[in-house]
């Protein structure tokens, strides 16, 4: 048990009886009122968002949050491979914890796997990912006004925009966050 006042982004929490995640923390004292704290959560289990507001001196339960940081090994069929690098042991997480991150797993990559009550919930990839260029057409001659950019095919299917310099088989650098070209790696 801990007080809201006590709370911070990334903890975890029993709300309702499920397990949320805490995304944004706002201490507020209205005027004359008693101050409140409130919360903007992620319900792990549904994946929906919630704004919730507690009494500062209110007595919230916390769950139990492990973070690891695993090596991306290999995809069979709908499952993804994870090494543990202290204990080489191989860790298998379902497609649909992955999402949208899969379009930017390489061989070798780190990744935080989060843990709540002993159960993955979510993987966090580093911000920036150096991905080959599989497929990219040639840019025409006197096309450079301004910012142009071309489609290109990165090593694991994604298809992004790039400067017209770019060719195949080049190292480019691609923010996970956003999926946009951030430079030449």
């Amino acid at each position: 048990m801990a007080l809201a006042n006590d709370l911070r982004k990334g903890m975890a929490i029993k709300y309702n009886g499920n397990a949320a995640i805490v995304l944004e923390v706002t201490h507020r004292t209205p005027g004359n009122l008693r101050a409140f704290v409130q919360l903007i959560v992620r319900y792990i289990g549904t994946g929906k968002s919630a704004d919730i507001r507690f009494s500062s001196t209110e007595k919230i339960d916390l769950v139990d949050v492990q973070r690891l940081t695993l090596d991306f090994s290999y995809v069979d069929q709908e499952s993804y491979n994870f090494m543990d690098p202290e204990t080489f042991e191989t860790i298998t997480l379902p497609g649909d914890l992955i999402g949208d991150n899969k379009d930017f797993l390489v061989e070798n990559m780190q990744v935080e796997v989060l843990y709540v009550e002993g159960r993955a919930v979510s993987i966090e990839l580093p911000a920036s990912a150096n991905l080959k260029v599989t497929e990219s057409p040639e840019g025409l001659k006197g096309d450079s006004s301004g910012n142009v950019m071309k489609p290109a095919v990165l090593e694991t299917g994604k298809a992004i925009q790039v400067p017209l310099f770019i060719k195949e088989g080049e190292i480019i650098k691609v923010d996970t966050r956003t999926g946009a070209y951030m430079g030449r790696a």
